[in-house]
């Protein structure tokens, strides 16, 4: 690559995606985080997706009540020793929707505002944003969508692969956003599943492992539309190659939240930035 033009990389503004919506200010996956980012301006909502009981697409990052997150069905504290026993996969949706999330600091984020909500389903959240685009007049948003699933979770937090892609998709076919989705997994299963499922619906490879990208590539039997890598695991050095080798391929590293960070981030050149801060990312590219 010649100097000419990676100073031309270097300058491109990258998509900013709130991860959770913006989960450094508001309590995560929540409609008050996801409308915030939005108002912030962000290009792209990240958010997680789990199934309910009753087949419900609700989002949630874990497939359980998390304890640090908030309370029970009957308004208990929950303890972190048991919280796997909350067990999402196995509550109709109208019992999730009673557990009150955010009403305290998270121990991980000082500067969270606490604001008592709910773990929405999925079509709740694109009906609401998907309004509000239009409301303050604004362009509509992406959306990078996590199906949370492992191989040993099937069948006991999540249903498998196919039945996991199909319910996810019927959401985003009938909210019209399927042009500006991408579905996102840890689990090559999900994304050879979307493949067959919906051949033109963009993919994303997430990734927390040193291992190879062409290893994990060839093991996905085909390269994804966007690659999201933990942003520690990237280098000047790695993300030439991966230009070089895969010219369409777009990098989406996460979750990038300090100013430094972000600053080598946006020096990279990458075609978008996850962070729980935008509101940092914003300042620093406005």
């Amino acid at each position: 690559m010649s100097n000419n033009s990676s100073c031309q990389k270097a300058a491109r503004r990258p998509e900013i995606h709130g991860h959770r919506g913006c989960r450094g200010l508001l309590p995560e996956n929540t409609l008050p985080a996801f409308l915030h980012a939005l108002e912030l301006g962000v290009d792209v909502l990240e958010l997680d997706v789990v199934i309910s009981a009753d087949q419900q697409v609700v989002v949630s990052h874990e497939p359980w009540l998390a304890a640090r997150l908030g309370r029970g069905p009957a308004g208990e504290r929950i303890d972190p020793r048991r919280e796997q026993e909350y067990n999402l996969y196995q509550l109709p949706y109208a019992t999730i929707r009673r557990c009150v999330v955010g009403e305290w600091p998270h121990p991980d984020f000082a500067g969270q505002q606490p604001h008592a909500s709910y773990r929405p389903l999925l079509r709740e959240v694109l009906r609401t944003v998907e309004a509000a685009s239009q409301r303050l007049g604004r362009p509509p948003v992406g959306y990078s969508i996590e199906l949370k699933s492992t191989p040993a979770g099937d069948g006991v937090f999540h249903p498998g692969p196919t039945q996991f892609v199909e319910l996810v998709l019927a959401e985003v076919a009938a909210a019209a956003v399927q042009a500006r989705t991408t579905l996102l997994s840890f689990d090559a299963r999900i994304l050879q599943t979307a493949r067959r499922q919906a051949p033109g619906q963009a993919l994303c490879l997430l990734n927390e492992t040193p291992s190879p990208v062409t290893m994990l590539f060839e093991q996905l039997g085909f390269v994804p539309d966007v690659f999201g890598s933990d942003y520690r695991l990237l280098s000047p050095a790695l993300i030439q190659e991966l230009s070089a080798g895969y010219p369409t391929l777009r990098l989406v590293p996460w979750t990038v939240n300090e100013l430094p960070d972000l600053q080598t981030a946006i020096q990279w050149g990458v075609a978008g930035i996850t962070t729980d801060y935008p509101d940092r990312l914003l300042t620093l590219l406005h």
